[in-house]
């Protein structure tokens, strides 16, 4: 299904080297999947305040940068400039300076140094359009990726969707507005954009937040595709489904992959010796089979998604009101796979 109006004439196909450009960005899923697909890009720039994530992307990208950038500055430089990069320590807010003093100078050393080291503009809402660096598009291909915060648009979050100034996380794909909007003022526009989140950007209550996002993105000149997607439907065996977006700046059309049989099952993926810390408590197993007994006579989207299934893994969430407990998460109890 296609919420843009009118597709483009032409296939677009990348004839430039890639630069990505990462917000959001997490371990750095997206660079994970071009090299798996053998694509040579840059990493441009990345977007990423949460101290753990910018240390998973910078130990799966840039594992032999060693260099330590921080020697020139004295302990109290490096603490006020991670204070005004805005890093965060639980993914919801900026840390204040007396938490980055706690933190110890090696450690406030080792943030600073996985920031440079990863080209990290940290805080969404500090990053400006100058800072992309943006420049030779006739030279480059220039791929912007923006998962931004599904929290308050999932089922398993409270729902407070992602209007322009609503002040929610999910409302900060409104950042990427502005930003976008000072590249725009530069005169130099990423030619790719690619969206990904959960099926709830374009539900009942976020569609019209969503089809205000995509007409911007017209009036700026790019053509957006979007689809949900489920990955067992790609040969992951995973139920898992997610809506992307690709928006093209220029007269271009996309075609979404076509869907291909599902051979592995879970089993055939998941690592047959583990470590006892990831087996299951006999109070564990005992919850996991009774969701089986349970939802045999409950309606889906109740206890009916939980049921175990060797073949195919369910999508692990997160629900507010269930936070103390794993909810849905893969263990291996002799050959079969069971969630919790």
């Amino acid at each position: 299904m296609q919420i843009s109006l009118f597709d483009g004439n032409k296939k677009f196909l990348f004839k430039k080297p890639i630069r990505l450009i990462e917000f959001f960005a997490g371990y750095g899923s997206q660079a994970l999947a071009l090299k798996e697909l053998g694509v040579e890009f840059q990493h441009w720039r990345i977007c990423e305040w949460a101290v753990k994530s910018i240390q998973a992307y910078k130990d799966n990208h840039f594992v032999n940068d060693d260099n330590d950038y921080s020697k020139d500055l004295s302990h109290y430089e490096v603490v006020k400039w991670l204070l005004n990069k805005g890093i965060s320590s639980n993914y919801n807010e900026p840390m204040k300076e007396n938490q980055i003093i706690h933190l110890g100078e090696e450690k406030a050393r080792k943030i600073y140094n996985n920031i440079i080291a990863t080209n990290n503009l940290v805080n969404i809402s500090s990053a400006k359009g100058k800072d992309l660096d943006i420049r030779d598009t006739d030279k480059y291909d220039y791929v912007l990726t923006y998962s931004f915060p599904c929290q308050d648009l999932s089922k398993a979050g409270k729902g407070k969707g992602m209007a322009r100034d609503s002040g929610t996380r999910s409302g900060l794909l409104w950042e990427v507005e502005r930003i976008l909007d000072e590249c725009a003022e530069l005169g130099n526009l990423p030619q790719i954009l690619l969206m990904e989140n959960v099926p709830d950007v374009i539900g009942t209550n976020n569609l019209p937040h969503f089809r205000e996002w995509r007409d911007k993105l017209e009036s700026m000149g790019y053509k957006c595709y979007w689809q949900v997607l489920n990955s067992k439907d790609y040969a992951i065996p995973q139920n898992r489904e997610r809506c992307f977006m690709i928006s093209i700046l220029g007269d271009y059309y996309y075609t979404f992959p076509q869907s291909y049989p599902l051979i592995n099952k879970l089993t055939d993926v998941l690592e047959k010796v583990v470590d006892e810390k990831y087996y299951l408590s006999k109070k564990g197993l005992i919850y996991a089979f009774d969701c089986n007994r349970v939802c045999d006579n409950t309606k889906r989207g109740d206890l009916g998604d939980r049921k175990v299934n060797p073949s195919v893994a369910k999508t692990i969430s997160c629900r507010g009101a269930e936070s103390q407990r794993a909810d849905v998460t893969n263990f291996v109890v002799g050959d079969n796979s069971v969630e919790y």
